[in-house]
């Protein structure tokens, strides 16, 4: 048996959770897993290999301990406040302590209807399921704090979307699935004491260094404020658009989570909206900093019968010096500016509109941007650039600030290649290796995963995957169902 399970949030919070059995697929099919997850999680490689591999990876046959059940947490969905939200498609099959010490959740998505699953069947399709378990690897590779994904099993049952596709599972893995939306539900069910109970839980669970603190709810609210602005500003730096920040898609560790329809900026466009429910734009590109705030404002809010409101909006005011802050640092990096100076928000708020306004590919733009020389014609990226005299201009900005810089042209390219991916998880490569594996060819799958574990190093024979998108791949609208 390859895990032994707890149900330490089961145990801990009975009355926030459901007893639910998986619905299993008849004929479950292993098409893929993350090697260095199941490192983590202690999981001997042979396993993979075994011909029941994929009953466990799909619930069909339970790991020992398991005890699955669904949570109840409700949340802000675009603004609106809706209390009928939990598991409504996945399943806590239990944690698991891996080889760094710490716990682990197993989230096994796509396990069928729920007690929260509304009018939904509660499957995944093969679509989303492979864009889940892409982005959370690949985000990982990207060191940015994710959630992560053990495996994808497929199978040849019929789900109904748009149209009628291929049910898949993936198996989410994450130190936890507390969401901000689980405060919510306690506050606005008006039961103070599950609220403080579900707090109690939190810290002595995922914030224990917050146990010795005046107010442990206060501090934890710090941290969670803390750890947002920075994650978002990750998202800001590597051009990273979510697309649903509702309040239940919020990790309270201040994890990327619940991948649907995300994307990576191609062309740079500050207000690109990725999701095509999103008409609106609440939550385009440009928009996610604010959002981020204002969704730890509901947070704080549902937390207010435990912090004084003074202690509230002192908690929250941390969030964009933060944010800002970490921003700046990442950015400055992405031009290989080691130090910080007072000019340097000019100089890149000034790199980011010649992008905007000559159509530039955001990750390919600062890859490029690494060979830029000291001589007057700058470096390859003029040659992409549509308007040579703005693009000139900028470099005479960006040649006087690398004067001020003590590393060589060597150790600035150096240090931008090491924050400038060279391969991201592009949409249009994402739905080429869903065409193939709805068509029962998986090897693309493979490939891409293995190119996005090395996002910063050039692969000799994988420059397909670095070249900018065809007209039809780019600024691709995702569907929530994804």
């Amino acid at each position: 048996m390859p895990l032994l399970l707890s149900s330490t949030y089961a145990s801990g919070l009975p009355d926030l959770v459901s007893a639910v059995a998986v619905t299993p697929f008849a004929e479950p099919k292993l098409l893929a897993y993350s090697a260095d997850t199941a490192a983590l999680l202690q999981i001997p490689a042979e396993f993979f290999q075994r011909s029941e591999a994929a009953d466990y990876l799909s619930g069909k046959i339970l790991f020992d301990g398991s005890q699955p059940i669904a949570q109840k947490y409700a949340g802000h969905q675009f603004g609106q406040y809706n209390p009928e939200l939990g598991d409504g498609r996945g399943l806590l099959l239990g944690d698991v302590k891996a080889a760094d010490g710490k716990n682990y959740d197993l989230h096994l998505k796509g396990a069928g209807r729920t007690p929260y699953s509304r009018f939904g069947d509660g499957r995944a399709v093969l679509r989303s399921s492979i864009r889940e378990f892409l982005a959370s690897e690949a985000m990982y590779h990207l060191g940015i704090p994710t959630s992560r994904a053990l495996s994808l099993v497929g199978s040849t049952e019929a789900v109904q979307r748009e149209t009628i596709e291929q049910g898949a599972m993936v198996i989410r893995v994450c130190p936890s699935h507390i969401r901000f939306g689980h405060f919510e539900h306690c506050f606005y069910t008006g039961d103070k004491d599950q609220l403080q109970r579900l707090l109690n839980f939190t810290v002595q669970q995922h914030f224990p260094h917050c146990l010795n603190a005046e107010n442990p709810a206060l501090a934890m609210l710090q941290q969670v404020v803390v750890r947002t602005a920075e994650l978002i500003s990750q998202w800001q730096a590597v051009g990273f658009n979510h697309g649903v920040m509702n309040t239940d898609n919020m990790s309270i560790l201040g994890l990327s989570f619940d991948y649907g329809p995300y994307a990576f900026l191609d062309d740079y466009e500050p207000g690109y909206i990725c999701n095509h429910s999103d008409h609106s734009g609440r939550y385009a590109f440009d928009e996610q900093p604010g959002i981020g705030l204002w969704n730890l404002n509901a947070l704080a809010h549902a937390l207010s019968p435990l912090i004084e409101v003074g202690d509230l909006r002192a908690a929250l005011a941390l969030y964009e010096p933060t944010l800002v802050s970490h921003y700046m640092a990442l950015m400055g990096k992405k031009l290989g500016l080691q130090r910080q100076l007072a000019t340097d928000r000019a100089l890149i708020g000034q790199w980011l509109a010649l992008l905007q306004q000559q159509k530039q590919d955001y990750t390919l733009s600062f890859r490029r941007l690494a060979d830029f020389s000291d001589d007057a014609q700058g470096s390859s990226i003029r040659d992409h650039m549509l308007d040579l005299e703005a693009f000139d201009l900028w470099a005479q900005l960006y040649r006087a600030r690398l004067t001020e810089e003590s590393s060589t042209s060597e150790e600035r390219k150096e240090l931008m290649n090491s924050v400038n991916p060279l391969y991201v998880l592009r949409n249009y490569l994402a739905q080429q290796v869903i065409a193939a594996a709805e068509q029962g060819d998986v090897a693309p799958l493979h490939e891409l995963m293995g190119v996005l574990q090395q996002p910063y190093q050039p692969q000799p024979g994988k420059e397909a995957f670095a070249a900018p998108p065809p007209d039809w791949g780019k600024g691709m609208n995702i569907s929530c169902s994804s």
